[in-house]
């Protein structure tokens, strides 16, 4: 399994912003993450 490269507390943190409104492609500009889905 691959270690993730946010702890939980951010995992909720960003979440917590997305329940607020944000939009999503904003969030991830933002933590700098990629907007994609990567499916198996």
């Amino acid at each position: 399994m691959r270690k993730s490269r946010y702890t939980d507390s951010q995992i909720m943190a960003i979440l917590k912003q997305a329940q607020a409104g944000t939009p999503v492609p904003e969030l991830c500009r933002e933590h700098g993450m990629s907007s994609a889905v990567d499916l198996p």
